[in-house]
């Protein structure tokens, strides 16, 4: 502890510290040393990320084409596809009900019906989230946007268990998808405005070290539940969160920032007192509340405090030129990652090896890709590092399309391919740390949903690719790698936000410009 953290907390010299910047100084003073009660937080609020991972690649095992076999017919075994020859030559390997595709004989249906629900899922998330977007900003705030996010991603899974076809199926799937839109968003701006500005690189990394345990747990679930109905995966997955919702409400504390910015000064002076270290605790006085509240109202201008409207914060980041540069330059990089990202999971059966064993290998590169970042983000320079991942994702994502051919260079492929994504996952959590930084409180929780509705559109656009490459990889891996890359240049054009304060008002950020 330094010596400025023993001065007493009430004295002169700290309390004109206080009333000379901003809000973010009393959340310093207050919550700035991490203690276990913003650890649990945290914790709690970024385990939203595992079930969002797990709905947001689910379609990849229920929705799978299942192996076959011949049963002992000449006209099929020279034929791979089971469309062109007689049903009773050929069998399923596993029971119908392990796969939509087996349990509603989809099997020789076009692929836009087959693609139908993981392409409803991502329609969801984008119209969720540009529906929605605003809403934790304005009168709900990030907790209650949480939980209600997961809890109708959570109940519309458990639904989704008694889907009778294909329509039904889909329509559920959208439903899951505009719930989910915005439970990665308000997680990690939650857990990032619940502790001060030396750990908040590294509680956002939480939130993707639990979307990184997601992602393996999936391909778990799946092969434990490997001979059982495709239903059971959903309810697997889906009963927990419900749980977890029901939690979360109970036990997670709204972010202090945002019930300042809305004038719950009550509950603000409440959650400060919850979250904050033992030592600090017993002198945070009414005196000192109320001196706080007078020097900040003093401070801050009326904008910053007065009661916004539902789409005030998409309009101050159209009306402010700094802010629409930055917001369109960070959903360029956005989308480049997210063909990365959400393409290679799709497109790496391609490749010819196991599902389980491929995707497993996807998921396990995304582990280090969060412990690289959960260390190293406070050192990180966030413009070198998203730069040099994006470009090293499109480097090995084009190479992918080079290197075919035998069984060495099979595996020289899946090497690729994984430190590709590897990439894309890191250039996804810098990206996400740096937006947190590079826009104020009263907009954060906007902009840092615009950027994952830019990459879940590119998301949405790879299972379209993925398809045209399947005869040629140029289409899907080719047209990733170059967009990772061009997209990743436009990085020279931001500022640079390490070791930052955050800022809570435009006009914070717009004196920082000056």
């Amino acid at each position: 502890m330094t010596s400025e953290q023993k001065e007493p907390l009430l004295s002169d010299a700290k309390q004109k510290r206080i009333c000379i910047i901003s809000l973010d100084d009393t959340i310093e003073v207050c919550i700035g040393d991490f203690g276990w009660s913003q650890f649990v937080q945290a914790i709690l609020v970024s385990l939203a990320w595992i079930f969002d991972a797990q709905q947001s690649f689910i379609s990849v095992f229920t929705d799978a084409l299942p192996s076959w076999h011949c049963t002992n017919n000449s006209s099929c075994q020279i034929n791979k596809n089971i469309c062109n020859i007689p049903k009773d030559t050929w069998r399923w390997d596993l029971p119908t009900f392990t796969s939509i595709v087996s349990d509603w004989s989809l099997e020789c249906s076009s692929s836009v019906i087959t693609g139908l629900p993981a392409s409803s899922f991502f329609i969801g998330c984008l119209v969720g989230g540009f529906l929605l977007c605003t809403l934790a900003d304005a009168s709900f705030g990030r907790k209650n946007m949480l939980v209600l996010s997961c809890l109708i991603m959570s109940i519309t899974g458990c639904v989704t268990a008694i889907s009778t076809n294909i329509w039904m199926y889909s329509a559920l799937r959208f439903i899951s998808g505009f719930g989910r839109a915005t439970i990665g968003t308000c997680s990690l701006v939650l857990s990032t405005e619940l502790v001060g500005k030396k750990w908040r690189g590294q509680v956002g990394i939480i939130s993707f070290l639990c979307f990184t345990f997601g992602f393996i747990s999936l391909p778990w679930i799946a092969y434990l539940n490997k001979g059982n109905s495709w239903r059971v995966v959903y309810l697997w997955t889906c009963v927990p969160a419900v749980l977890y919702t029901i939690f979360v409400h109970f036990f997670v504390h709204e972010s202090p920032r945002w019930l300042y910015l809305r004038g719950h000064k009550e509950e603000f002076v409440k959650t400060l007192k919850s979250i904050s270290n033992p030592a600090t605790r017993g002198k945070l006085t009414s005196s000192f509340f109320e001196t706080l509240f007078r020097d900040l109202e003093s401070s801050m201008s009326v904008s910053a405090s007065q009661d916004l409207d539902l789409y005030s914060a998409i309009r101050l980041l159209i009306e402010k030129g700094w802010a629409l540069r930055r917001l369109l330059t960070v959903v360029l990089i956005g989308f480049g990652v997210g063909m990365v990202y959400y393409g290679m999971p799709l497109g790496v059966g391609d490749l010819g090896f196991d599902i389980y064993l491929s995707i497993t290998l996807n998921a396990l590169s995304e582990l280090p890709s969060s412990l690289i970042a959960f260390f190293l983000i406070g050192k990180m320079n966030r413009k070198g590092s998203l730069l040099g991942f994006s470009l090293l994702s499109g480097i090995c994502s084009v190479g992918c399309t080079l290197v075919e051919g035998s069984e060495p260079l099979k595996w020289f492929q899946m090497g690729l391919e994984m430190v590709s994504f590897f990439s894309a996952c890191t250039a996804f959590n810098v990206l996400l740390i740096y937006t947190l930084e590079l826009f104020p409180t009263c907009v954060r929780n906007c902009a840092v949903s615009m950027v994952r509705q830019s990459l879940v559109v590119g998301g949405a656009l790879s299972p379209l690719l993925v398809a045209l490459g399947r005869n040629n990889s140029l289409f899907s891996y080719g047209i990733f790698g170059v967009c990772s890359a061009t997209f990743g240049f436009f990085t020279v054009w931001l500022p640079e936000t390490k070791g930052r304060l955050l800022c809570d008002t435009i006009e914070e950020e717009e004196r920082l410009l000056e």
